[in-house]
Order: C-alpha cells, then sequence, then structure tokens
C-alpha cells in the first residue's frame, strides 16, 4: 500500500500516551517526542501558526510520521530520552552529557546495601527504575530506611571476618539507623527478611508496608506525638501515590528483538522493537499481503527474516508470541509473565494500532476497500456462498401483548440503509405469538420484493433462536426461496447463530468484526421495532381516550392534539381556550366530559 498523505496520518493518529518521530524526505529523523495524547499533540504542529522559526522550518520539513504507543506519560518520557541519545534528531535539544534517569540498586552481596544510581552494570545486582524524578527516589529510600535499618558502610561483610571481631560498629548504629551487622548484632536471615520487604515496594507492593506505617501513625497519634504522626501521614501519601516501576526499560532485558502479530483475511502486521541495554531504541511495524492463506507462524517468519535483516539486527535472543522456527543461533523465548510478557504486549498493542490506522485511512482514501475486506470476512466467518452485501434483519416487538408489530433492517455492504428500513402492523396473528408473527413478515416482505421485481438480499437475520429461524424457513418455503437466500438466527442470551437443520450454533469470537455486524443489526431492528410500537401504542391510547367522548369525530381530535400537542392538556384546558380551537358546541362535550369524570 502507498504511504497515507500527512493528512491521512494525522486524521487517524490515536487518543493514546506514546511517542512520535518526525522524519524528512530522505527518510531521517529529524525529531523526537512525547505526548498523552498523539492525536492531539501531532495535530497541533500542523494546526497552528509557530512563533518559533526553527519549528515552522521542522513543519515544512515533515513528510512521514511514526509513532510508539506506550501506557503512560511516564513511559512516554523514557522512550523520548533512549530515542534522542539513540538517533540524535537534529531539531531535539542535545543530551550532551548523556545523563540517564536514576534507579535503585539492592547490590548483590552479603547484607545488601540499597542506594540511587544512574549507572547500571552487569553484576548480579537488582536495578528498579528508571525513575523519571530524583525526588521520587529519595523519598523511597527515606521511607525504605525508615522503615527498614539498613547497612550504608561499604564493609565486606564477609562470615568470617566478622566473627574475627575486624569491624566496629559506626553512629549509624548508635543513630538506630543500623543494627549492627557488622559486630554480629543482626542476622543475615533477619536483614535478607527485610530486603524481601523491600524489593516489594519497589515492585510496587506496598499493602504490608501501609500496614505497618498506618499502625505506627496511630501509635504516634496516641502518644500525642502529633508532629511525628504528621510526618508519617505524609510517607503514608507519597507512597500511596507512587506509580511502580516503568514497563519499558528493565536492564535485565537487553540486546533482544521484539516480534508481535495481529492479522485478518487478507493482511499480516507485523510489529519489531528493538532492545539495547534495556532501552526500545527502534520501533518498526511490517504490513504484508497474503497470497494464500498463510498462518500467523509463516507470515511472521518471513517478518522475522526481513526485519532483522533490514535493520542489520544481529540479537541473539527474540521474544515472539508462539514458537517459530528461524535457525538454531538465535534463541526463541515465548513470554509468559512478568517483564518480558509486558514488551511483548507493548509490541501487540501497537501493531493493533498500527492496523485501526491502516483501516481508518483504507475509509477514507478507498471506501471499496475497506468494504471488500469486511465482506470478505463476513463470507468466510458465517460459511456463506457469496458475499452478504445485502443484509436483513427482522425484530418482533409486542410489549405485553399489545399492539403487535415487526421491523426490518437493511444493511448493504456493511453499512445501514435506512431509506430500506420497514415496519409491519402484524395482521393476521391474534395475541402474542412471536412465531407466527416472524412467519407473517417474513412472508409479506419477500413476497412484495418477488410481486415488485426488487433485488433479494444475500443473508437475512432472524432476531431470536431456533423457534423463530424455523417461522421464517416456513415463509420462504412457500415462496420457493429456500435455499437461494441463506438465513441464520442469532440467539439473543449468548450470541449463538443457529443455521436451518443444525442444532450445533455457531460462536464467533466475541471480538470479530462479524459478530459486532451482526450485533449492530440487531440492535439497530430491536430500535427500529421498539419505536414503531411505542408510536402506535400511544398513538391508540390518545384516539381512544379522545375519540370515545361523544359528538367529537377524528377530525376534531387532530385539531385539538395539533393545538394542544397532548390529550393531557385539552383534559385541562379552560372552556373558553378550547372554543377558540373547535367552537362553542364541542367545547362544551369536551370540557363536561373531563370534568364529569372528575366528580
Amino acid at each position: 500500500m502507498d504511504e497515507p498523505t500527512l493528512d491521512i496520518q494525522l486524521k487517524t493518529l490515536p487518543n493514546a500516551p506514546g511517542v512520535y518521530q518526525y522524519f524528512d524526505a530522505e527518510g531521517t529523523i529529524i525529531y523526537v517526542g512525547k505526548a498523552k495524547n498523539l492525536k492531539k499533540r501531532v495535530s497541533s504542529y500542523f494546526t497552528k501558526t509557530h512563533d518559533n522559526g526553527k519549528t515552522r522550518v521542522l513543519v515544512k520539513k515533515i513528510v512521514k510520521i511514526k509513532h510508539i504507543v506506550v501506557e503512560t506519560e511516564t513511559d512516554a518520557l523514557l522512550l523520548e530520552n533512549n530515542l534522542i541519545k539513540k538517533h540524535k534528531p537534529r531539531y531535539n535539544v542535545m543530551l550532551k552529557d548523556d545523563k540517564s534517569y536514576p534507579w535503585i540498586c539492592i547490590k548483590n552481596e552479603r547484607f545488601p546495601r540499597v542506594f540511587s544510581t544512574r549507572r547500571v552494570f552487569k553484576n548480579g545486582g537488582e536495578y528498579f527504575g528508571p525513575y523519571t524524578s530524583g525526588k521520587t527516589v529519595h523519598t523511597l529510600l527515606d521511607l525504605i530506611k525508615g522503615l527498614y535499618p539498613l547497612r550504608t558502610c561499604n564493609y565486606d561483610l564477609a562470615a568470617e571476618k566478622i566473627e574475627a571481631g575486624k569491624y566496629k560498629v559506626c553512629l549509624e548504629y548508635h543513630l538506630g539507623n543500623c543494627k549492627g551487622a557488622c559486630e554480629g548484632k543482626e542476622t543475615e536471615a533477619e536483614y535478607n527478611k527485610n530486603v524481601k520487604a523491600i524489593r516489594q515496594i519497589l515492585k510496587g507492593n506496598f499493602k504490608d508496608s501501609l500496614q505497618q506505617f498506618k499502625k505506627q501513625m496511630k501509635q504516634f497519634a496516641e502518644d500525642m506525638l502529633f508532629e511525628e504522626a504528621q510526618k508519617i501521614k505524609e510517607k503514608i501519601e507519597v507512597l500511596e501515590n507512587y506509580q511502580a516501576r516503568s514497563t519499558i526499560v528493565n536492564p535485565k532485558i537487553s540486546n533482544v528483538d521484539v516480534f508481535s502479530i495481529i492479522s485478518d483475511e487478507t493482511y499480516g502486521y507485523i510489529n519489531f522493537l528493538q532492545l539495547s541495554y534495556g532501552s526500545i531504541i527502534r520501533s518498526h511495524t511490517l504490513e504484508i499481503k497474503k497470497k494464500l492463506e498463510e498462518t500467523d507462524k509463516e507470515l511472521l517468519e518471513l517478518a522475522i527474516t526481513e526485519i532483522r535483516q533490514r535493520f542489520h539486527s544481529n540479537s541473539k535472543e527474540i521474544y515472539v508470541p508462539f514458537e517459530v522456527d528461524i535457525g538454531e543461533n538465535i534463541k526463541v523465548t515465548i513470554p509468559k509473565l512478568g517483564d518480558k510478557k509486558h514488551i511483548l504486549d507493548l509490541s501487540l498493542r501497537n501493531a493493533k494500532y498500527y492496523r485501526m490506522e491502516r483501516f481508518k485511512q483504507d475509509k477514507i482514501v478507498d471506501p471499496d476497500r475497506h468494504a471488500n475486506r469486511i465482506m470478505a470476512q463476513m463470507k468466510a466467518d458465517l460459511r456463506l456462498h457469496e458475499e452478504p452485501r445485502h443484509i436483513e434483519c427482522f425484530d418482533n416487538s409486542n410489549i405485553q401483548g399489545t399492539n403487535p408489530v415487526a421491523a426490518c433492517v437493511v444493511f448493504k455492504n456493511g453499512k445501514p440503509s435506512k431509506k430500506d428500513y420497514r415496519h409491519f402492523n402484524i395482521k393476521t396473528v391474534e395475541g402474542p405469538d412471536d412465531f407466527a408473527s416472524m412467519e407473517e413478515v417474513v412472508y409479506r416482505r419477500y413476497k412484495r420484493l418477488l410481486d415488485e421485481d426488487k433485488p433479494l438480499p444475500q443473508l437475512i437475520i432472524i432476531d431470536g433462536g431456533k423457534g423463530q429461524l424455523s417461522s421464517a424457513l416456513k415463509s420462504l418455503d412457500i415462496l420457493g426461496l429456500r435455499g437461494k437466500i441463506a438465513i441464520i438466527g442469532i440467539a439473543k442470551r449468548l450470541e449463538e447463530l443457529y443455521y436451518p437443520n443444525d442444532p450445533i450454533p455457531l460462536y464467533l469470537d466475541k471480538k470479530s468484526e462479524t459478530l459486532k455486524i451482526i450485533q449492530q443489526l440487531r440492535n439497530e431492528a430491536h430500535r427500529f421495532g421498539i419505536e414503531h410500537h411505542r408510536n402506535k401504542r400511544s398513538k391508540n391510547a390518545l384516539n381512544t381516550e379522545l375519540e370515545t367522548i361523544p359528538g367529537i369525530g377524528e377530525k376534531t381530535v387532530v385539531e385539538l392534539l395539533k393545538h394542544f400537542k397532548s390529550a393531557k392538556r385539552v383534559a385541562n384546558a379552560k372552556l373558553d381556550e378550547l372554543e377558540a380551537v373547535i367552537g362553542v358546541s364541542r367545547a362544551e362535550k369536551v370540557y363536561n366530559y373531563y370534568h364529569v369524570k372528575q366528580i
């Protein structure tokens, strides 16, 4: 598919947080930015006059926009930072000092220290972050150290050195900030228990710590130490408002390629995320047109080879949603949970957004292609012999057994054709009988189409289960249309689709476009039928009330309703008001009727 114009790219951007990249005519990234709402932020560049000359020049040079969707604004900030450092776009402020965001490290040692750092080493230590605010890091460390006393010294606390009495406790021990592990005053098991609790805090699990804080705050308040209680309260608020670490970056995920796929009848969309030293440095989505009935596995294997060659990737490991065969030298991981699964989910989200944008672009540029795709999908999903370009759906309405009516709605090329909608007043059925009513309206509808030599639909949908479907089939048999028009019934509760002479229903994927169109048809038929039923019921009620007045005919009723708008207002009208509309004689009859009733 040809690259869409800038105008179309702007119209189909998602309303989601993420990072956008601007490319010039040579395909070079010239600017990277972040946004809480990609559509609003990117559109603002092209919808207003910029005072800054540099920005005006930037906008003139943009020929292509790419974006990466993320979960939160924090993720967008971190990803923007990574991409600017990687690509050094001309119009971005250069990060000359290569300053990175802070992390919290639990060091890999006996009696581990917990501290902040801006450098990540592969030394077995655990790193949590990155954090977009140094203040958040310091607050967290203060909270942790206030709750769990930890050592801050850099001694090698080997068991033999402690037993030999090599170290002496320092001022931190006397201040109560450390329990003196260096002199053996705290066991390794006790210390590690505290480290385990700290690890949970850094992962965002604050339940136990919050309970202890609240208990501590309550105790301070009972002891009349209100200043101390307020300090604990502030810590609780910070802890409750703290957002857990980003899903975008994890230092343990290094030098990895991530691939995900989503497909439909005609295209496969494969997203690629490239990770280097725990950071996303590239995102690309490849669109592949199916030639035969290629499986997702076949498409993904083809795309992995193509993308890795195109971007000269030498990563030894890839994350994918299912097993693929791409050679023995590459480790294939299928993440099930944790950070690896998060990054795979992020890739899949970007593939889905790309596919949605393509659909929107198709609707704008080539509406027929979109309709053709939907029709092909429905034909396959519903096991039809031809595409259902013309669909009709029937629904009965007979609330409380009164005024039975039916509705027929028509969809053409997957869209409502409201000028072809039809209402039916049930004529031959006494009382509430859905089956007989369905048989009547289906017969009347297609008898008329045949008599008038009008085109018949390719698909009939009956709102109801086996009973209504059987009733509709009787009418098609009488008219000689059995087998010439596909017909199915949809049961309301479980969205089961019933076919003639097949007791086992078909269940479609709840997210499928075919089911969504069928549900739209059913809901539209229900709405249209109920609307007609209400109108008929209210009209009958009005007519019954006013036309029972002796000496008042249909024309008088129409005049009264035209002027007073409702029967209630007629009943409450004064005599002179009625006389002004229908004359003295008839006015007295109406006025006396209502007032006599009230006595």
